[in-house]
Formats: structure tokens, C-alpha cells, sequence
């Protein structure tokens, strides 16, 4: 048997712990590392361990421009899913590994015995929400994997660091199989936490939240299969790659067929964002632009809060805690320029007009030659979340910080050559900055960071429900209407579904496709965008658009990033005036984009060498990522670099070769 480096399952993790009670906070950094064949005897030890696996949470650790690299917000860097050849198969690690579900495997495989014998000391109800919590990292390890990978093993247990034990583990299910595992997780974890978070401030997980998890995974599930239904990217679909293995040849899906299947997931979905959604209000928007002392909106500061317990929409937040050295730098970077990612022209006038009608349907659009302008009389969700030229930011503490902008600029740096500093794209989220300067320091943010909200439970409703009936029940109307309420605009979708123009929509919005055709269902695109409008910038546009499969238009006709109005504005005159030099076809000198190609600032299209220069493009393969090399060399024989003997099957139109980009 060849010797070799085995990162697959077979890694023993020593997980730290450190002795807490529920009343600490989850954060506490770990002073000492324990065997773990000493251990999970208590229930503070079991919980000790399970405290550990907190910061794997999505989007957990306070980061800013979390819809960086899709049509929603725009980085100083282009995103290599979009160029050609950019995006290869790695030599090595990548996403396939298991070191995640090997924690939590290793904890159930060896608590759940115990606790079966009653040999496990402590409260029966902290016994079991510690269990609880352990199947939800489980299933959100997989669900991680789920939405990269598509297929994927389904590992249950612990390995020993045997060849023969590891390759037959490596054998991918489907991938609606590994959604249903993960339900079924999920419903384990609801099973056994309890009614609400043990700590009493919402930082720990309880029942529903895996509900609210559920209906995201089935959801997700879902469409996927609906979208991506006869390709290769499901089983059974044309060039399948899971029907060249014999351990997945003549698969039949669990309710029959592939749309009973789909089915069944969105029927699962629905279910379960119901019991979130009824169960919990949206925050109250005030429409107060919060711009001193005294001024208050609790929508706003919700995001952004020191303690988020407070808000019912909030179902789960982190806390931190700068005398504990548990910190983040969300306030610096919301406080500037999100690290110089910028939201786009695309995302911007997505927002309705507060008639409910699109822009460019409504009396009261006002234009965009400015950003004040493209803002008023909108939709609250963009009107009280994009920066503006003269807004004040700051006002507690001024001078005690040493980031953050206390008025915003007249004028946006969009040629600024530090990335922390320039405004990419001429607009600015504000989501979430803070408007106290003691917390703008470089690792000095201690705001909260919200994990799960319940307007996520609304929407999937919504959609999923959509989706599975052709049509909206009074629940779906109710939450829909909540939504649009809070935005302080017309309440009555019907009015937007009417005035939607899918060609117009089109123009900007990747959403508009499925498979590479407009839509033509105008009420479910409308859905898709309360969807996008509601969750700015919190992190699940990619997400949506690969399962939407709202990217193959780009194959053929590229997709030109853009942000805000530069020419045929005052603008340029105005940047002459304070002393800019705007510098355009100069490479290597120019610093924004030519006026012959657009209006509007193209932050990828400023020097003729970028790889986005002539916008984006797409690859049918990039809505999975590639499996590194390693894994098919360690599970197969590899004579003279055949790895068909490995259970392992490459994702669609990646190569089975290092360094390769798409095939398709």
C-alpha cells in the first residue's frame, strides 16, 4: 500500500475547550487543549466542545461587501469565476475535505452511547441540546459542501487511517440525497434543542433556527433540481458523471422522479419557514435617516447594534467583546470605503420607486445623474443603506477613532490607489457602520453580527411556495406585504408585477434569466427581487444566482460591471474643480473608465490589461467548483496518471488534471 499524506477523514482534531457556563460568552478564546478520550463525560464538557464550533457560522466573524463578485457589489479585484481560464483545478486541498464533519462525527460517535447508557452527567435537557447542536454544524458542514460540490459523501462516523476504509468512503451520493441527510439532521437538531436559546440572548441555537436552516437547504435543494433538471449538474440528467461509477449507476430518486423530488423540497421548504415566520415580526423601520444624536431607527440599527437580543428579527447573532480580545473590524471598514467593495448600477436600480412601480415605470423617478437623486423617493432599503454625499456618519466620540469617515465626501475618491480608500464603484453600502468613533480603531469593533434573521424565513416562504404551486396563499401575500411595508413602499405587489418590463429588467438584473432564457413568469422575478433588495450585501446573492441558474446568458454575451453616473454629469467638472485628474484610454495611467464605452463608471474596464476588461463572461462548469488532484490520486491506483479506478468523479466540465481551466 503506497504511504501518503491522508487529510481526508482520518484526522484526529484535539478540539480546545475551555470550562464555561451558559451565562459566558460563546467567544471565549480556548487556554488549554484536553484528550479527547478524557473528555464529554458532563454536560459543561459537552458544551465546552460544542462552543468551539461556533465561528464556523456563515458570515460569522463581522466581514463587510459580502456580495463581492456578482452583480451586486463590486470589489477592487475582478472574480475569476467570470474570465476565461482564471479559475483551474488544483493540485490540493480545495474544498473537498472533512475536518468540519469530522469534529462533529467524533463528538456524536462517542457522546451518543454514553448518553444512552446514562453515563453522561448533568441536565437531560443540556444533554440533549448540546446533541442538538452537534447534528446542526453536521448539517451545516454539509450544506457548505452541498452548494460547491453538489455531490458528496456521506460520511456518519469516524475513520481510522486505513486506505481501503477512507476510498470506500469517498464514494459521492447525489446531491438531493446529501440535501435529505441534512434535513434530516436538521430535524434531529430541532428534535433535541430547546424551545429558545439556552443563553437567553440569542447567541446560542435552538429549535428555530434549524427550522429556519431547513427551509434554506430545501429551498435550495429545490430549485437546483428544477433549474438544472436533465443537465449534468443532477442525477439522472445528460452527462451525469455520478452514472460512470457502478455504485451510482441506475439510481432512482426516493419519491419516484426528478419533479416528485422537487417536490417534496420546496413542500419541505415551505413547511418549515412557516413555523419561523409566523412566529416572529419584522423590526420596525421609523424611515428616520439616522444622521445625529437623538436620531433612532431600529430597521438601521439592528445591523449594526452592540447587543442584538433585543429584536425579534433577529433569531441569532455573535457577540463580541473587546476586553476579552474578541473583536472585529466591521466598523472600520463600513465606516470608510467596505474595503473598496462598491455596490452597482445593477443593484441600485433594482429598488422600486415608493409607488411600487420600477424606475423606469414611475412619475417619481427622479434619475441618476447624481446618487441623491437615484435614492429619493425609494424603497427605504436602499435609501437608508447607501452612503450620500455630506451624510454624517460619526457623531459619538468624534476624534476618538482613527478610521471611519465622520461626513461623507462630496465627492466619492473612485481613483483612490489605496483599496481600503477608494469608492470602486462610486456607490457605498452603509449597512453596517456604526456611528461611534471609539469603535473605529483597527480591532477595536465589538457590534454584533447578525447570523440568522427571521425576513429570511418570510422570503423562503414566499418563494418556495412559488415555486411548488404556481400561485401565493393569504400567508404568502401576508409576509410579502409585511416585507414591502417595512421598505415604505405600495404594499401591493400586484401593482409591480404589472409595470414589470422583463426586457428592461434584463438589461441589468443576472436574476431576469434561468437556463439562459428571460423569464417569463414576471411574478416570480419579482419575487427574486424582494429577495435581492431585502438581503443587500448580506452574502446570498451567489448562492441564488447558481441555483437559480441565472448565468448562462453569459457564455455567449458578456456582462459589463457598472457603478455610478459619471458621464454626461457635472461630475467630471466638479472632480476637475477639487484637483482629481480623471484619466481615461492612457494605459498604463488611466484611472476610471472611458465615457465611449459607458455613462457609468466601469471599475473592471479602466486598463485595457485587465482580465475583465471586456466585462464578464461565464463557464457552465464554474456553477460547481473543480475537485483538487490529491483526492483522486490518494483514492486510486494513479498508474501512469489514470485515476478511473478512484469512486471519486470530477464535477462537470472540469478536467481530471491540475492547473486546467473549464472545459465548458
Amino acid at each position: 500500500m503506497k504511504r501518503v499524506n491522508i487529510e481526508f477523514i482520518a484526522k484526529l482534531v484535539l478540539v480546545s475547550v475551555l470550562f464555561v457556563s451558559c451565562n459566558d460568552n460563546l467567544e471565549i478564546p480556548p487556554s488549554s487543549s484536553v484528550i479527547p478520550e478524557n473528555y464529554l463525560k458532563n454536560a459543561s464538557q459537552l458544551e465546552s466542545y460544542i462552543i468551539n464550533l461556533y465561528p464556523s457560522m456563515p458570515y460569522s466573524n463581522g466581514d463587510v461587501g459580502l456580495d463581492d463578485g456578482t452583480d451586486n457589489e463590486a470589489g477592487i479585484n475582478y472574480s475569476n469565476r467570470f474570465t476565461d481560464g482564471d479559475w483551474k483545478v488544483a493540485e490540493k486541498d480545495g474544498d473537498w475535505n472533512f475536518e468540519k464533519i469530522y469534529q462533529v462525527n467524533y463528538f456524536l460517535e462517542r457522546v451518543l452511547p454514553s448518553y444512552q447508557k446514562g453515563e453522561i452527567q448533568g441536565s437531560d435537557e443540556d444533554i440533549k441540546q448540546c446533541i442538538g447542536e452537534a447534528y446542526f454544524f453536521r448539517a451545516l458542514s454539509y450544506f457548505d459542501k452541498l452548494t460547491v460540490l453538489g455531490d458528496f459523501p456521506i460520511v456518519r462516523h469516524t475513520f481510522v487511517d486505513d486506505m481501503g476504509q477512507l476510498t470506500a468512503a469517498s464514494k459521492r451520493m447525489p446531491c438531493n440525497e446529501v440535501a435529505r441527510f441534512i434535513i434530516s439532521d436538521l430535524d434531529s437538531a430541532a428534535m433535541l434543542m430547546k424551545e429558545t436559546s439556552p443563553d437567553g440572548r440569542k447567541n446560542r441555537l435552538y429549535k428555530d433556527i434549524a427550522y429556519l436552516m431547513k427551509s434554506r437547504v430545501a429551498l435550495f435543494e429545490g430549485t437546483w433540481l428544477k433549474y438544472f433538471k436533465g443537465t449534468a449538474f443532477v442525477p439522472n440528467g445528460e452527462g451525469w458523471p455520478g452514472a460512470t461509477k457502478e455504485y451510482n449507476k441506475g439510481y432512482e430518486y426516493p419519491s419516484g422522479d426528478i419533479d416528485n423530488e422537487i417536490k417534496w423540497f420546496l413542500e419541505q421548504a415551505v413547511e418549515s419557514a412557516s413555523l419561523v415566520a409566523d412566529k416572529y415580526s419584522l423590526t420596525d423601520n421609523t424611515g428616520v435617516l439616522m444622521q445625529g444624536v437623538g436620531d433612532s431607527n431600529p430597521y438601521v440599527e439592528q445591523f449594526s447594534d452592540l447587543d442584538m437580543s433585543g429584536y425579534d428579527e433577529i433569531l441569532l447573532w455573535r457577540d463580541f467583546d473587546r476586553g476579552k480580545q474578541i473583536v472585529h473590524n466591521r466598523p472600520v471598514n463600513a465606516g470608510t470605503t467596505c474595503l473598496g467593495v462598491g455596490l452597482t448600477r445593477s443593484l441600485v436600480q433594482s429598488y422600486l420607486m415608493n409607488d411600487g412601480l420600477p424606475y423606469y415605470a414611475s412619475t417619481l423617478y427622479q434619475g441618476d445623474n447624481s446618487s441623491q437623486d437615484i435614492v429619493t423617493n425609494r424603497d427605504d432599503r436602499i435609501r437608508l443603506f447607501m452612503k450620500q454625499p455630506g451624510m454624517i456618519n460619526v457623531w459619538l466620540n468624534v476624534g476618538q477613532g482613527s478610521h471611519g469617515v465622520p461626513v461623507e465626501p462630496e465627492l466619492p475618491d473612485i481613483v483612490n490607489g489605496a483599496f481600503t480608500l477608494r469608492n470602486n464603484t462610486g456607490y457605498l453600502s452603509r449597512k453596517y457602520w456604526y456611528w461611534d468613533h471609539a469603535y473605529l480603531n483597527n480591532s477595536a469593533g465589538e457590534t454584533g453580527v447578525h447570523i440568522f434573521r427571521a425576513a429570511e424565513a418570510y422570503l423562503n416562504y414566499i418563494e418556495a411556495y412559488y415555486e411548488c404551486y404556481g400561485n401565493l396563499d393569504a400567508k404568502a401575500d401576508q409576509y410579502w406585504r409585511a416585507l414591502r411595508r417595512r421598505a415604505h413602499i405600495e404594499e401591493d405587489y400586484n401593482k409591480t408585477i404589472q409595470a414589470t418590463n422583463m426586457q428592461k429588467e434584463a438589461e441589468l438584473d443576472w436574476a431576469a434569466y434561468s437556463g439562459g432564457k428571460i423569464l417569463h413568469d414576471v411574478t416570480l422575478f419579482n419575487i427574486r427581487r424582494e429577495r435581492r433588495n431585502e438581503f443587500l450585501s448580506e452574502g446570498f446573492r451567489y448562492l441564488d444566482l447558481r441555483r437559480w441558474r441565472s448565468m448562462d446568458q453569459m457564455v455567449s454575451t458578456k456582462y459589463h460591471i457598472e457603478g455610478f453616473k459619471l458621464w454626461n454629469t457635472d461630475l467630471p467638472d466638479r472632480y476637475a474643480e477639487a484637483g482629481y485628474d480623471l484619466v481615461y484610454d492612457q494605459d498604463p495611467n488611466s484611472n476610471v473608465s472611458s465615457p465611449v464605452l459607458s455613462d457609468y463608471l466601469r471599475p473592471y474596464e479602466i486598463l485595457k490589461n485587465n482580465r475583465a476588461y471586456g466585462g464578464y463572461g461565464w463557464h457552465m462548469a464554474h456553477y460547481l467548483s473543480p475537485i483538487a488532484m490529491e483526492h483522486f490520486m490518494i483514492t486510486s491506483s494513479g498508474n501512469n496518471g489514470d485515476y478511473s479506478d478512484s469512486p471519486i468523479y470530477q464535477n462537470p466540465y472540469w478536467p481530471i488534471s491540475a492547473n486546467l481551466p473549464a472545459e465548458k
